[in-house]
Parts: C-alpha cells; structure tokens; sequence
C-alpha cells in the first residue's frame, strides 16, 4: 500500500502545478520518504511520535511557571530532569521510585559507567507500577 501511495505521489506531482500547496506537500513527503516508512521495517518503531509528545505535555503546561529558571544552565538541568522522567515513565518506571533508588547510588558510582543509571538499565532494581496519577 506505501509503495502504491509512493507512485500516486510521483504521478500525481506531474500534474499539479509546482507552486500549488498539494505538490509543496507531496514534495514534503516524497523527500522524507525514507524515514517515513522506517517503521514498516523495524516492528520496534512507532509509526508516530505521540509518547514522546505526551511525555513532554506536562513541560509545556508549565511552561509559564517555569519562565524564569534561573538561568539557561537551570533550564538545561531542567530539561534533563524531564527527559529523565519521562524515560522512565516510558520504561514503566515509577519515576519517584527511580529517582530516588539512583540518588541514592550516583555518589559512589563511578562517572564513567554512568549509563548504568539510565531508567532502562535500572528497571529491575526499581518498582515498575507506575501510579495511578501519573
């Protein structure tokens, strides 16, 4: 079905005119085909990207309560606590339980093994029912 879409979109493109906004889109498409269909190739890739938006919904609602972080190097530990968080949602983590089992470790554990500490590597060793509120 992709690849009969592909050929409507190259036959269709000769037909339009190359300013209309339907052939901008369809050049759109045809330039990132690649990508487009890389998930019909690999079972692991969503056809979307919906989970990374939703993980980031609660940053953007409280994107005015956060105007003034500080500084930009505030906003960028920030940004990494909520990439940290969301991750581990992602992974079926209790973010609380995750980050409380790795501040309780990064101490003594050595800089340069520090991908050990990721949410998908520390899964076993934390609780992994998210809560109902979260």
């Amino acid at each position: 079905m992709l690849e009969s879409l592909k050929q409507w979109f190259e036959e269709t493109l000769g037909k339009l005119s190359r300013k209309s906004d339907t052939a901008k889109a369809i050049r759109y498409a045809l330039g990132r085909w690649e990508a487009m269909v890389r998930y019909r190739d690999d079972g692991n890739i969503e056809i979307d990207n919906n989970a990374a938006e939703r993980s980031l919904r609660a940053a953007v609602l409280g994107r005015k309560n956060y105007l003034f972080a500080g500084s930009d190097a505030g906003g960028e530990r920030a940004a990494a606590i909520y990439s940290l968080i969301g991750s581990a949602k992602l992974n079926g983590i209790d973010p609380e339980n995750y980050l409380r089992n790795v501040l309780s470790r990064i101490a003594d554990h050595p800089v340069n093994r520090i991908e050990e500490l990721l949410p998908w590597n520390v899964a076993a060793s934390v609780q992994t029912v998210i809560p109902e509120a979260a």
